[in-house]
Order: structure tokens, then sequence, then C-alpha cells
């Protein structure tokens, strides 16, 4: 229904709403007159009359729906989803006083949610931020701002693979300016709405169960909004539940966020690159993470091999994750470069307090680091959107020895025995 769709002027009637009594009606009507909007589109029936209403009419580019009639809101949201064109906006209004309620409404698609009762100029700043978003240069931003995918894939579980792509994700929309979807594939155990203090809801594993559903309408209303830029598609199916999927469902999403949104991040869960290798066919850019460690080691040698093979024309970014400021490093970066035979782009240090207190803030971590801790993660930002809008560029790592992958990985796994 809302964002990140827009509307295009012209084709729509710019407002219609549906109220349950004469005081809502009265109110609105003077407003709508303020933004140029005819006082007639303010109707009786609340939301029952609007999903009859739209079923048989075009969508409006600002609806305002009422429903203290509703004794079901959330699923009755739901059927006027079913009803209404990407791109409205749609403002509700009710008297129930529960956040509970107001989350699920928002996850379901809606810009706001007004309680009852209200003012004039509560009234007014809604209408003046979803004017805002109709105005939004979307249709410029497409030409100036390719859309721009990256895949972000651990070489181990634990690595810190989520915590990144969550941050490159949010960087991407807050720094870069750029409507973002960030798809968490970890079916059963993914973070991506967790480390965002959002509920996941259903829409991933709806996906996957009826791939056919997929379409503008379903991401708009499956996508759950983190802020104006970013939005999630996360999951945390039952255990006992498997993914049973051909990948049919996951390349169709990739490409309505391609459609819908100006980049997208796929937090992909490295078993999936042998499930599913279609998934980094498309990405532009691969963000491999690994730990300084021996097992990090030998698994980041396999995926960058893999990714050279599978995925030629995608550009590699190597980041070393929670990297000990002293010197307890299991592996240095030296040995770590030389076996994986290519330079490590981005360092990250391992700040535990820092992690610890995005947690407790539901942020992710790129929000609230400062200064020395801050510098990895925009520097992450400007690496993808470099190497995605660069042409003709060799896609080939830079070597940083002339040893052989496994010969050097075994010299290291020697070392220590020697030692003995």
């Amino acid at each position: 229904m809302n964002a990140p769709f827009h509307a295009r002027a012209g084709l729509r009637d710019p407002f219609t709403a549906f109220v349950c009594d004469d005081a809502t009606a009265d109110m609105l009507r003077p407003v709508a007159v303020e933004h140029g909007w005819s006082p007639e589109k303010v109707n009786k029936g609340g939301l029952r009359n609007a999903v009859q209403s739209l079923s048989v009419s075009a969508s409006p580019n600002i609806l305002f729906v009422d429903l203290t009639e509703s004794g079901d809101p959330l699923n009755d949201i739901n059927a006027l989803a079913e009803v209404c064109e990407p791109g409205t906006i749609v403002i509700a209004a009710g008297g129930v006083n529960d956040v509970r309620l107001y989350r699920d409404l928002v996850a379901s698609g809606i810009h706001d949610y007004l309680l009852k009762p209200f003012t004039v100029d509560q009234l007014r700043d809604t209408f003046a931020n979803a004017q805002m978003i109709l105005s939004g240069p979307r249709g410029e931003a497409q030409v100036e701002k390719p859309h721009v995918m990256a895949t972000v894939v651990g070489v181990r579980g634990g690595v810190g693979a989520s915590t990144i792509a969550t941050s490159l994700a949010w960087m991407l929309g807050e720094k870069a300016q750029r409507t973002t979807a960030l798809l968490d594939l970890d079916i059963h155990f993914g973070t991506g709405a967790l480390a965002l203090d959002l509920e996941p809801g259903r829409g991933l594993t709806d996906a996957i169960e009826n791939p056919s559903r997929i379409d503008g309408l379903f991401i708009e209303r499956a996508m759950v909004r983190a802020n104006e830029r970013l939005s999630v598609l996360s999951a945390e199916a039952p255990i006992n539940q498997p993914l049973i999927t051909d990948g049919t469902a996951f390349f169709q999403l990739q490409e309505e966020m391609r459609n819908a949104f100006e980049s997208t991040v796929l937090d992909l869960p490295r078993q999936m690159l042998i499930q599913y290798p279609h998934m980094v066919h498309d990405a532009h850019v691969a963000v491999v993470v690994s730990e300084l460690t021996l097992a990090g080691t030998r698994d980041a040698i396999r995926i960058l091999a893999w990714l050279k093979s599978n995925a030629p024309q995608t550009k590699v970014i190597v980041a070393a994750n929670r990297v000990p400021s002293g010197g307890a490093l299991e592996i240095s970066r030296k040995d770590f470069e030389q076996s994986i035979e290519r330079t490590v782009d981005v360092i990250f240090a391992d700040d535990g307090k820092l992690a610890a207190q995005a947690a407790k803030l539901g942020k992710p971590v790129a929000e609230i680091a400062s200064g020395k801790a801050a510098q990895p993660y925009q520097t992450l930002c400007n690496m993808v959107l470099s190497h995605a809008t660069e042409e003709g560029a060799s896609t080939e790592p830079k070597a940083a020895s002339a040893k052989s992958l496994m010969g050097n990985l075994k010299s290291m796994l020697a070392k220590p025995k020697q030692a003995a």
C-alpha cells in the first residue's frame, strides 16, 4: 500500500477517506480543502465501505480509513491490502490503544495509525508526511541511482555476517539515501528483524510456501519497515518446519525487490550457496565475512574459490570481523591474506561493548558507532556502491602470494606442530 512504492501523479485521485462518524468527517473536510483536495472525497462507512469501493475503482494516492467499527482491525487491513494498488499511502484511525496492534498494522503496510480522539494538528502532520513521501523523486532516483544488490555471506556461523549485513543495509538507507531492502534468508534463526527490534511477521515463510503470490503488492505487505528508507523481510520459522523449496521464491523476491527498491542486501547463510547458487548470480557485490582463525581461513578459501567459479561477474569484498586490538590473533592478517591470495578490504575491530549496546537499543551497530568504530561501516558502504557502479573493472581478486591455496593453508596448519 504505502512507501517504498510511489504513485504516479495524475492517474489517481489524490485523496479519499472512509470514516465512521460525523465528528471525524467534520475534522477531515477542512484539512482536505487546505491541501487542495475535494471535501466530497470524505465518505461514510469506514473500512468495510473502503474495501467495497476500492475493489471496483482505482486507489487514491492517500487513503484515510477509520477502523472504529472493525472487530478485527489487522485482518481487515489485510483485506484492504488485497484491493489497494501499490503506491497508496494508508492512514488508519481507531480507538484501540495497543502498541502491538500499532506495530502489526504498520507491518501490514499502513503508513500511520491515529488514536482517537486525535487533534487537527496531528492530522495535518500525518498528511504532510504522506505528501513528502509522495513527492519524493522516485522516478529520477531510478535513473541517478541504478539498483545495487549486495550479498553478505559468513564463511562460518557466528562470524558476525548478519550484524554486518544489517549495518550495511542501514548505511545504504540513511547515509546513501537509498530505499533499501534487507532480505534475511536464515529462515529459522534469522536476526535481521530482531536486530532492529521488529516483529518479522510471516511474509518470508508465506513467500516460500506460495511463490506464485509474490508480486509488488505482496512485497509491499510483507516487508516490515524499520524506517523511511529501510524495510526488512525476515522470519522465525518453527524449527520443526523444514525448508522445502526449489529456490523459485527467492529468485522472485530478488526480482520484485529490484523493482521496488534502490538497494537490496541479502543476508545469505553459507549453505545456501550450495543449495541455491543462483542467489548470487545477480548480485553486484559479495561481501565475504570471516574471522582471523584457522577454520575461518579454510572456509574463506573455499567460498572465494566457489564465487570465482560460479559468480565471476560479482565483485568480492573481504571483511575481517571481530579482530582483537591486542596481539591475541589465532592467525595474523598477513598469513590470512597469503592463504586467501588477496588482501582484506575492511577490518572490523572486536568491540563487545558496542555490540551489546546496539542489541539493547535494537539498532544496527553502524547507527550507534562513532569515531574509529564507525569508519569501517562507511568504508564498506562506499566500496559496495563503488563496485556496483564500476564499469569494465576486473573481477579478479588481488593476489597476495604465489603459493597455492591449499599448500599455503597446509603450511599454516603445520606451524603449531613444529612449535610443539
